[in-house]
């Protein structure tokens, strides 16, 4: 099965996510199918917070792709934000 989750980067106490595409038995920080964004949840001042690819996580869905909670409310986070630019 595949899945929309994140993965970690970043420095210690600095924390950056990357949304991918991967397969569940992959381990959290190993091998990947597609990057799909990035969350940035001490993202400060005018630094974007979220950045997702809306059509190809739309896309991976449509092939079966199952997002992380997360990754869900993530998801929502970017929609809107891109319906009201």
């Amino acid at each position: 099965m595949v899945k929309i989750r994140l993965t970690r980067g970043g420095a210690k106490k600095r924390p950056f996510y990357h949304i991918i595409v991967t397969d569940v038995r992959s381990a959290r920080d190993g091998r990947n199918i597609e990057r799909v964004g990035y969350y940035n949840p001490v993202a400060a001042g005018n630094e974007k917070r979220v950045e997702l690819d809306i059509a190809r996580v739309d896309h991976w869905v449509g092939h079966g792709a199952q997002m992380t909670e997360k990754v869900r409310s993530l998801y929502k986070e970017a929609a809107k934000v891109k319906a009201a630019a």
